[in-house]
Order: C-alpha cells, then structure tokens, then sequence
C-alpha cells in the first residue's frame, strides 16, 4: 500500500520495449508503439489521480531518428492521433500538457498539434505531464549552456554568478522539480541520455516488463519501492 504523503513529487519513465513486444508477437514495430500509447494513457490517469506532481515521459530521442524513415512516420503520426485524441481526457483529469526537447525540429503538422494543446490546458492545475520529444540530456546541457554563454558574452551574467540553480533555470525542465523515481521498462540498465542533470539523486526502479504491458499495478509498485528506501542525498 502506498503512502499518499511520501509520494515522488516528479516520475520519470523510460517507456522501452514496444518494438520487442511486437516481435514477440510477429506483427510490425508500429502496432508495438500503439500498445505502448494506449500504456501512455492508462499511466498518465493513474499518476493524476495519485497524486503526483510531474510525470515526464521519454517519448522521442535526439537518437530516434537514426530508425527507418517509416517507423519515424508511424511515430509521429501516432503522436498527432494521441494529441488529437487525448485533449478531452487531459482536461478532464486537469493534466496541464508539456514538452521538452528540441521541439523546432518535429515536423511542423505535429509542432503545431502540440503547441495547440500545450496552450489550451495551459491553465490546468492537476499534475504536469511532460513529453520529451527529439530530447536528448546532452542537448539540453549544451542548449542551457549556449544560452547562458550569450548572456555572458552581453554582459548580462558574470561567469562567477552561475550557480547551480541559475544553470538549472537555463534547462527545459524549469519549473519543475527533479525527479524523484526514475522508471525503465524492458530490463535495460542504462538511462540511455535521458535527463542527466535532473536524476542526479532519482531514486531508480527497473522492471523486465515491456512498456506495453505496464498497469498501474506497476506504477503502484515502483512507487512502493521508492517509499521503502532510505534517501540520503548524500548526506552520510
């Protein structure tokens, strides 16, 4: 059982294993990424209505698009028909939509499908579910660095006054906490690029389950996991 007290304020997931779940079952990568998209949405109404504050989810790589020109088309149509459809549920469950990634890069049909939602569910205070698109944890380093660097060079910042939580205003995640759980599906031991400054003390659950076949009952128990353990930040 849960403590509602002690939840993680910001999940983050690493949704792995659809393509292997469809060939498991001898049937295209596609149908496998649709699966996983229906998991999208029983996990992301299951956190809402936890509780949590922040679920982030790992949607599309910097690295993704070095897969077949098909399978890119098939996943970005599956993320129009997703934003599309979904609207009605994220404002009923008060969900306020985001994204994060290098986002001027997706094609625009899609760009313009998010920035649409994003805007309508702007005002929404339930928990905030962030899509990392054409996301890469190293991109967003050298992307708040760059940023931070023009600043300086205008004479806006001095270098001595970056801080930690000045940096941290520079990433895509400002304004939200970081992550408290960390996720990965499909037995991976890895965090494959994804939000390197932000897990620096994630708590990390890893199950063999494939993404299309993780339930609530799983997300119940990594939450489980995480309130048995004994974070100490470091500290001793």
């Amino acid at each position: 059982m849960i403590d509602n007290k002690k939840l993680p304020r910001h999940i983050a997931i690493i949704m792995d294993g659809n393509g292997r779940w469809a060939s498991k079952r001898h049937i295209p990568k596609i149908f496998g990424h649709r699966a996983g998209a229906r998991t999208v949405d029983r996990i992301t109404e299951a956190a809402a209505k936890i509780g949590v504050e922040a679920l982030t989810l790992y949607s599309f790589s910097t690295e993704n698009w070095r897969r077949p020109k098909e399978e890119i088309d098939g996943l970005m149509k599956l993320l129009y028909d997703y934003l599309k459809s979904k609207y009605t549920k994220l404002q009923k469950n008060k969900i306020r939509l985001n994204a994060i990634g290098r986002l001027k890069e997706l094609p625009a049909k899609t760009r313009e499908r998010l920035s649409e939602v994003m805007e309508k569910t702007s005002e929404n205070k339930g928990m905030v579910l962030t899509l990392a698109l054409n996301y890469g944890g190293r991109a967003e380093i050298v992307d708040a660095a760059r940023a931070l660097a023009v600043r300086a060079e205008k004479g806006k910042i001095k270098p001595d006054a970056i801080t930690e939580d000045l940096f941290g205003r520079f990433l895509y995640t400002k304004g939200l906490p970081d992550v408290d759980l960390l996720i990965r599906t499909s037995g991976q031991m890895r965090i494959s690029n994804f939000l390197l400054w932000q897990i620096s003390y994630a708590e990390i659950v890893i199950t063999k389950l494939l993404w299309p076949d993780f339930k609530k009952e799983h997300l119940l128990e990594a939450i489980e996991e995480y309130q048995a353990r004994d974070r100490r930040f470091g500290g001793r």
